[in-house]
């Protein structure tokens, strides 16, 4: 079990007050710059915290090359633990956490890895409030690390768009996920992720959402969406005030086992002009296209890569600066959100990318599935079922060198439920080879490979015959939005129109199948997740 550190002063990091030595090879550089663009130079030290205080005592020594950023350069600690660089008044100081070391928890559960240095504070016209003012620089930043062994094999929760909008959906949440996730141990996961859309623009519901997702148990790190953005910012750079008193620099990195994960901030908002309501697009800041290039000019070109943004990735506009960061690399996967579908991406020259070979972009689903819409069930939690035709939920994703897998989890299913299967409840024998069968694979993509054969009551089964993918709207949800809009003055949320689902796969039925009640298995072979299988039952007919 890792120590929280509830002790850590100045949001995560405790602030020593001793003088401390220099670092030779950056002060004449630093000092320099400093003086040029006026700012000053953050010093401190990255140590052993061997009682897990969170303050440096000492017996506890500081730690040789850990990388520490100041949200563009990165530095490395020398043999006493001790970095140094340059900072302005709008700042956070970070550490990218090495493997084998694990950085304190607060409370909830959120990593602490970094200090905020705002003399001023955030604006104080937001309604959601930023950072406070935090003073003077510190004569010291210190970061607590504390010893924890890291396996080769390792798994994480991902969520895309938990997305509450009040304290009722934080519980729909909690009863409709958080406790399923909780009564499974957690999947065995080191740690968990939120893709964006922790909330939907009420910044209030943060903390509320936070202590449900702590119950899990495991370190959880958080990446900004459009709904978690500051509206009364007139730009970019002040639309992450709030996120950033809450979780720390929108953007960053950190180590677990031998993979490298990159949390990226890929909503660029641009605020209000004259008439004109304030909006976003996908995009990567340049402080934030430098830091990644520094930041991967230190791993070792062979080491997975997992990129994890809010916006798919091909939704950005400079993506191809990324692009040129990382397709010469023989391990990327990248994960998003957004979408409320889940979607296996494979990006190629169509796309911009010009690597050897196609990069794969993963879409999350949705804990919120389709924005906590639809009918409620008998819980009183809406079915939320995503316009794919997926039902909402969670994806454990499992990592082992360079290679990856990853499961999708309905909320409230079975581990086994991963596909839907649609064909007639009754089918006369001579209209078989006219009638068809579809399946919509929840986790499925390009490299899915799907079949069915047909069984009788006496367990003997036929040959096994190729399915072909498909793109349509999923039966049982069109029919759902159908009903759903026959009924007047409706006391839920209406679901949104059917999405063109792109893991679907249908076939014909073999004209040979026997009279009476059979049973028809689908098995999905995947290279990239579990197989899975699911069966449906049919009456076929003489007459």
């Amino acid at each position: 079990m890792r120590p929280s550190s509830h002790q850590l002063i100045a949001v995560c990091v405790f602030v020593a007050s001793t003088s401390q030595s220099t670092v030779q090879s950056q002060e004449a550089s630093i000092d320099q710059s400093a003086t040029a663009k006026q700012i000053q130079v953050a010093r401190g030290f990255v140590f052993d915290d061997r009682n897990g205080n969170g303050k440096r005592e000492s017996d506890e020594p500081g730690i040789q090359d850990i990388r520490v950023s100041n949200g563009t350069s990165i530095v490395k600690t020398d043999q006493e633990g001790q970095y140094q660089l340059p900072v302005d008044d709008d700042s956070i100081i970070f550490i990218i956490k090495p493997r084998d070391w694990a950085t304190p928890l607060n409370r909830n559960q959120l990593p602490q890895f970094y200090y905020i240095h705002k003399p001023r504070g955030s604006p104080k016209n937001f309604r959601f409030a930023g950072v406070a003012p935090t003073g003077p620089l510190p004569k010291s930043i210190d970061f607590p690390l504390l010893r924890h062994v890291e396996p080769d094999k390792f798994k994480a929760i991902m969520f895309g768009d938990p997305q509450p909008k009040n304290v009722a959906e934080v519980e729909y949440m909690s009863h409709d996920v958080i406790e399923q996730i909780i009564s499974e141990q957690a999947h065995g996961a080191a740690f968990g992720v939120t893709l964006g859309d922790i909330v939907f623009d009420d910044l209030s519901v943060m903390e509320p959402h936070n202590q449900s997702v702590a119950l899990i148990g495991i370190p959880w790190y958080n990446i900004i969406g459009n709904h978690d953005l500051n509206l009364d910012a007139k730009n970019d750079d002040q639309s992450d005030e709030t996120f950033e008193r809450i979780y720390g620099p929108s953007y960053y990195s950190f180590d677990y086992g031998p993979t490298h994960f990159m949390v990226l901030d890929d909503v660029h908002w641009h605020g209000p002009e004259g008439d004109k309501k304030g909006g976003y697009h996908g995009g990567f800041s340049d402080d934030q296209l430098e830091f990644i290039e520094n930041d991967l000019a230190l791993i070792p070109k062979d080491q997975l890569v997992v990129l994890m943004m809010h916006i798919p990735l091909d939704g950005v506009r400079d993506r191809e600066k990324l692009y040129r960061m990382i397709e010469q690399r023989p391990a990327t996967v990248s994960l998003s959100a957004h979408t409320h579908y889940m979607e296996h991406r494979f990006l190629g020259e169509e796309n911009g990318w010009k690597g050897p070979k196609k990069h794969h972009h993963i879409v999350n689903v949705t804990v919120c599935g389709s924005w906590w819409r639809g009918r409620k069930d008998e819980r009183g939690i809406p079915h939320a079922t995503m316009s794919d035709g997926g039902p909402n939920g969670y994806s454990i994703m499992e990592f082992d060198g360079q290679n990856y897998k990853l499961e999708m989890r309905g909320a409230n299913r079975p581990a086994d439920y991963q596909m839907s299967l649609y064909a007639p409840e009754r089918v006369l024998q001579k209209q078989l080879s006219n009638t068809d069968l579809i399946a919509n694979i929840f986790n499925g993509s390009a490299k899915t490979d799907v079949s069915f054969r047909v069984g009788n009551q006496s367990g003997d089964f036929g040959a096994w015959h190729p399915m072909k993918v498909s793109r349509m709207a999923d039966p049982a949800f069109v029919a759902e939005k159908k009903r759903e809009d026959e009924v007047p003055n409706r006391p839920w949320t209406s679901l949104p129109g059917p999405h063109t689902t792109p893991h679907i796969w249908t076939a014909k039925l073999p004209s040979d199948i026997g009279l009476g009640t059979q049973i028809i298995e689908v098995r999905a072979t995947n290279v990239i997740g579990k197989d899975a299988s699911g069966r449906r039952i049919i009456h076929i007919k003489a007459k």
